[in-house]
């Protein structure tokens, strides 16, 4: 589980941390920063995987995304992340990358640092710092070799030590959800298997749950069924080499299939969110941002039970402004970060004592204290 996130002049976060449940709810209103927060989750997961010039890339570039006090010659951004129970063997992990930025618009890792502690108290670790000066090469610390690495390149992902591995998995599995009902109407490519951030490739991930697990595939067509009455089921059906979505609608008596161009956007939105939630395997942690979007109040309960159950699996953060999301009788203050846009930056708070006594008295719920804009913060010096 991730414990902590520390997250310093990336997007609108000047200098955050957030402590995180199992499920975390991050309330705010927009232009607040919850995107933000979920885009900082998909971006170290882009840097794990892919090489960093090309996670910044798909942002613009190093300037387009930190902070805007934070422009200029030599400006960082950083992340440090502290973990715990990655695997039966790690007690206790922490991860920090610091990038810079130079006036050449290129980008050098600042400082990369890992520290791995094992349940039996053995420590693996290693620090990498690169000087400013372009001329000095990068200093490396640590009781595990040093591997060959250009400025802009993470050592975590090559470093080959499988003390570390365990971070890396976790990092490199890390998801965040935004479905886009307009890509799943799209026709996809036959064999995409991995479930794209905007919903992508859900007809074949569906298509391989079906085969994997039967009985995943008919719960999400039973939950969706719920979710969206007269829709009585959903599959992948192949056409000319391509993937797309077929649902299957009650109609006069029978049943009529449509393509997924027939579907409203809350049909679209509540199934990329099933699919993500069942697919397997499950990401380490998963955020899925504001699944009330274009969903009907009552459906939303479904998918908040579906959430809640694939906590069991994941770690879950949804990002929300929904009092019909937070009505859910289960969820408690530890549940809860407020996130609110102060001084030029996003801030991330737990709830402040009044909301934890109302709500552990049970004089209020979450969604009540929401909708008369009474869910506040706790103030911090």
């Amino acid at each position: 589980m991730l414990q902590r996130i520390e997250l310093d002049n990336y997007r609108s976060f000047r200098s955050e941390s957030v402590t995180f449940d199992n499920p975390t709810f991050l309330v705010g209103a927009n232009g607040a920063g919850k995107s933000n927060f979920a885009d900082a989750i998909s971006f170290i997961y882009h840097a794990m995987v892919l090489p960093l010039a090309s996670a910044f890339r798909m942002r613009g570039g190093f300037q387009s995304v930190a902070h805007r006090r934070a422009k200029g010659q030599h400006s960082t951004i950083r992340f440090h992340m502290a973990m715990d129970g990655l695997d039966d063997s790690v007690a206790r992990a922490e991860y920090t990358l610091v990038l810079r930025g130079r006036r050449d618009y290129k980008l050098e890792v600042a400082l990369e640092r890992c520290f791995v502690k094992e349940r039996d108290g053995a420590v693996a670790q290693f620090k990498r710092e690169t000087p400013t000066n372009i001329e000095r090469g990068a200093r490396w610390r640590g009781n595990v070799d040093s591997p060959k690495l250009a400025r802009s390149t993470l050592a975590l992902p090559l470093i080959g030590d499988a003390r570390f591995t365990p971070v890396f998995d976790f990092l490199s599995s890390m998801r965040a959800y935004c479905i886009d009902p307009g890509t799943l109407r799209d026709q996809e490519r036959y064999g995409d298997l991995d479930l794209g951030e905007d919903g992508s490739n859900v007809a074949g991930v569906l298509r391989q749950i079906k085969k994997d697990s039967p009985g995943d595939w008919e719960e999400i067509c039973e939950l969706l069924a719920i979710a969206v009455p007269g829709v009585a089921g959903v599959q992948a059906r192949k056409r000319r080499g391509e993937l797309t979505l077929e649902f299957l609608q009650n109609l006069h008596g029978g049943k009529a299939r449509l393509d997924a161009s027939d579907m409203s956007d809350g049909t679209l939105r509540a199934l990329g969110i099933l699919v993500a939630a069942y697919r397997r395997p499950a990401p380490s942690l998963m955020v899925i941002e504001e699944p009330e979007a274009s969903i009907h109040p009552g459906a939303l309960g479904v998918i908040l039970d579906v959430l809640r159950g694939a906590s069991r699996s994941s770690q879950v953060v949804v990002t929300t402004h929904s009092p019909e999301i937070l009505d859910a009788k289960w969820i408690r203050d530890r549940h809860l970060r407020l996130v609110s846009w102060r001084d030029g930056a996003t801030r991330v708070d737990k709830m402040a004592p009044s909301v934890k006594q109302a709500m552990a008295k049970q004089l209020f719920g979450a969604g009540e204290l929401l909708r008369s804009n009474a869910l506040d913060g706790a103030e911090r010096t």
